[in-house]
């Protein structure tokens, strides 16, 4: 009786010391939020159950050319000394791509056959010798190398639509700028691949082009926004692809599926030509184009090609050892007991990394406020690109009402994140500005706490998420826990996430690298070190059982 009372009180303590160090306002939002995602698992976990049962339990054809497996870097050193012709890739890709589409759903629409006449071409003009290798190295690092494209960045004569329900297809009448360097610096690209409706959910679905799937397991997702990348890269039909992030977008997807994914210093990298997008003034502090690759060894080649000119300055050419490099981490979000606590495997991994990079465990207690000061930030800025600002031509705009009443009867052309998102925006609107202005200032001390803990050679080892790839629509239980990623875009840091080995289900584990603003250098010099020491990508179980034995034997 008396163990009992003295746990009750020690309860009854903690939660008001959280009243008093979050405010009542705060606190009941955390309580409220954390007991929603417990009532919505109730609905949400049979609901994923149920419509797995559909899903045949298939594995991935084997991989059988060679060229599929050679890094970037690796292969356009091959395509500028003549050993291998760009056309040759090309097709090996493109037959990847029709191998294993019919399963993963993961191109929206493809360009295959003007992919195959530049290839040509290109092989066509090294043959002639018009340019020496080292030329071709300097101003055309990627000649030939085949390069996949997230749908909602513009591909010139490409569809453009983000995953948006509308009765005449979107065309993109121009590249965007990403793309247009990427073209320049000879990349060949190949295809757009699928991203929830307006990149709104961690997990990739519309009701354009359907459900995307995990190739490590079809029953689970890719993650989201960038989950048709993801999905492409780990199946091996695609080497190097252009994503977005702005919760996670790039590094979710990079976890779920084996991969590595970089979210580049704000600015580094133009945000224009994607979809959807705004014009409030600090955009571009949240949102960025991003690189994801299945090797790590080919970021820094990726990033370079894609920075802005007019961008801040990143020094990826600069030579780095880990060794010269400190790192601290954290495996959890601070007292806040928002987020979940991770998986027993994931947790293992995480600090097996941090003891083998002699990582000092650190207590940032301001990570706590991760959720709030991201809602606060991202929710409260205005005219961002929903279904309710931008419709077609000779359509009345859509209100959050009318629409969510359509949903629920289903009716809708929209998937749920995009109905809800007014809602939400709405929701901040109420909150007082007070309150705002406070979770601004946590901002700015967070940010000063950064830049003092990590200097210029410094890197902070973190969970991208608490989990690895859950079953289809299981997220809609889990949405607070992509602020473990979220909160590095609203502090405008680089980040990286890096694979780290397999769990027991033979699922891809992932961990953040975060550094200081203009010290994207560091975490791809951490991505490439753990990539040499815990393997990196790993092909999935695929019909063929030697694959599927060599996944196995290499699980972290």
């Amino acid at each position: 009786m008396l163990r009992l009372l003295k746990s009750i009180i020690a309860c009854v303590r903690l939660h008001l010391e959280a009243i008093l160090q979050d405010g009542i306002l705060g606190y009941i939002m955390r309580r409220f939020l954390r007991s929603a995602m417990i009532v919505f698992s109730w609905f949400v976990v049979p609901y994923s159950r149920y419509t797995n049962i559909k899903v045949i339990r298939r594995k991935l054809p084997p991989i059988r050319s060679h060229l599929l497996e050679i890094p970037a870097v690796d292969l356009a050193k091959l395509i500028r000394n003549r050993k291998i012709k760009s056309e040759e890739v090309v097709e090996a890709y493109i037959e990847r791509c029709r191998q294993v589409n019919p399963l993963i759903n993961a191109i929206v629409q493809d360009r295959f056959e003007e992919a195959l006449e530049e290839a040509r071409e290109i092989d066509n003009v090294i043959a002639m010798g018009i340019n020496s290798v080292e030329s071709m190295e300097e101003h055309t690092p990627l000649l030939g190398i085949p390069v996949t494209v997230k749908e909602s960045i513009a591909v010139k004569g490409m569809t453009n639509q983000a995953g948006r329900v509308f009765k005449t297809p979107q065309i993109a009448k121009a590249d965007a700028p990403v793309v247009e360097q990427i073209k320049r610096c000879g990349g060949i690209i190949l295809l757009v691949s699928n991203t929830p409706e307006l990149c709104l959910l961690w997990e990739t679905y519309n009701n354009v082009t359907g459900q995307t799937k995990n190739p490590y397991d079809l029953k689970r997702t890719p993650g989201g926004s960038s989950g048709g990348e993801a999905a492409l890269l780990a199946s091996g039909a695609s080497l190097l692809g252009l994503t977005s992030d702005i919760g996670g977008s790039s590094r979710l997807p990079a976890m779920f599926s084996g991969i590595w994914g970089h979210k580049p210093t704000p600015y580094a990298v133009s945000f224009r030509g994607h979809h959807p997008t705004s014009d409030f003034p600090k955009w571009g502090d949240f949102f960025t184009i991003a690189p994801m690759t299945r090797y790590a060894k080919d970021l820094p080649l990726l990033l370079k090609c894609m920075s802005d000119p007019t961008g801040p300055k990143l020094t990826l050419d600069k030579e780095i050892s880990a060794n010269g490099i400190r790192f601290f981490f954290m495996d959890n979000d601070g007292p806040s007991g928002m987020m979940r606590p991770l998986s027993r495997d994931l947790h293992a991994a995480i600090n097996r990394v941090a003891s083998d990079f002699n990582a000092k465990r650190v207590n940032i207690r301001k990570m706590k406020w991760s959720l709030d000061i991201s809602l606060s930030a991202m929710l409260t800025m205005k005219n961002i690109e929903t279904i309710y600002h931008k419709t077609e031509e000779g359509e009345q705009p859509k209100t959050v009402c009318k629409e969510t009443v359509k949903y629920f009867f289903g009716c809708s052309d929209s998937i749920l994140p995009s109905v809800i998102f007014g809602h939400l925006q709405n929701f901040m609107k109420i909150i007082p500005n007070s309150r705002h202005k406070h979770l601004a200032s946590i901002i700015e001390a967070l940010k000063t706490e950064f830049k003092e803990l990590l200097g210029t050679d410094g890197v902070f080892l973190y969970p991208t998420f608490p989990n690895t790839a859950h079953q289809h629509y299981q997220i809609y239980h889990k949405l607070l826990e992509p602020m473990y990623m979220a909160i590095f875009n609203t502090l405008g840091l680089p980040v990286t996430n890096c694979m780290i080995g397999l769990d027991r289900r033979n699922l891809p584990m992932g961990i953040q690298v975060v550094a200081n603003p203009g010290q994207d250098h560091l975490c791809l010099a951490v991505a490439r070190e753990m990539e040499r020491r815990y393997g990196g990508w790993v092909r999935p179980p695929s019909e063929d059982s030697h694959s599927h034995a060599q996944s196995s034997s290499k699980r972290g």
